[in-house]
């Protein structure tokens, strides 16, 4: 699961975002409105998308609830901000590093992953959870509800401090 970390210089995303929890669950919807609208995107880096979380507080994972709201993202980064396609913002992610793991398989999969990631693979490490956007990087090999399916999950670090 376990890849590497990485540190990034910011990058530039546009795209769409709603405010949700899980019980809501917007995300579907979210995803829905953007696809279409993708090829409007212009200056695009590469061909990969950007799903992306921002939390209010770290607390968020610390004391996890279904019903805590976060902002999530659908997105392409792109190499300038000139031109925004209407209903679409910009989103400027800051610089940092990442630990990075792979998450194979499908949505309903994903808390295996995240639950190693926060239970097993942060404690365990040299680092902690820093206060930034986390996101998942949606490649060639996505396939969306396919047990084979890949994407890679960045999770923002930090040196722990003791």
């Amino acid at each position: 699961m376990f890849l590497r970390t990485e540190s990034i210089s910011h990058k530039k995303l546009i795209g769409k975002h709603v405010r949700t929890n899980m019980i809501e669950n917007k995300i579907p919807q979210l995803w829905a409105s953007f696809m279409p609208r993708r090829n409007e995107i212009q200056n695009r880096m590469d061909d990969n998308f950007i799903s992306m979380q921002l939390v209010d507080s770290l607390d968020y994972f610390r004391n996890f609830s279904p019903s805590t709201f976060f902002e999530k993202w659908a997105c392409a980064e792109v190499n300038d901000l000139a031109t925004i396609p209407n209903e679409m913002e910009s989103f400027l992610l800051p610089a940092g590093m990442y630990a990075v793991f792979l998450h194979k398989g499908t949505a309903s999969d994903a808390p295996k992953t995240f639950g190693y990631i926060f239970g097993t693979w942060l404690p365990q490490s040299e680092f902690e959870l820093d206060h930034r956007p986390h996101f998942e990087v949606i490649g060639s090999k996505y396939n969306n509800n396919s047990p084979d399916s890949e994407e890679e999950v960045w999770i923002p670090i930090k040196p722990k401090t003791n």
